[in-house]
């Protein structure tokens, strides 16, 4: 019965070729930033966008109350978000 395991010759020189820690990664270093910040900015926007709507269709709820609120909580990310950059 043949070994369905068996590597090719291509295989084993690729294998053979390569050296921990020396392939060079800043692609995935750059994707990850990109992916890091996507999700913190996106955070960010529906966390206000949630308080925005939160504020202004609760009981008794404003449109303006929301909106303040909202851009506050915005600004204050922005902040944060920005202050994390220190490198």
């Amino acid at each position: 019965m043949a070994d369905p395991h068996h590597a090719t010759d291509a295989a084993d020189a690729d294998a053979h070729a390569y050296v921990r820690g020396e392939m060079q990664i800043n692609e995935q270093v750059s994707t990850w930033k990109l992916v890091q910040n996507l999700f913190s900015w996106g955070s960010l926007a529906l966390a206000s966008l949630l308080l925005f709507l939160v504020l202004w269709f609760q009981p008794n709820g404003s449109f303006f109350a929301g909106l303040i609120g909202g851009v506050v909580l915005f600004v204050a990310g922005f902040v944060f978000l920005r202050s994390g950059k220190s490198h």
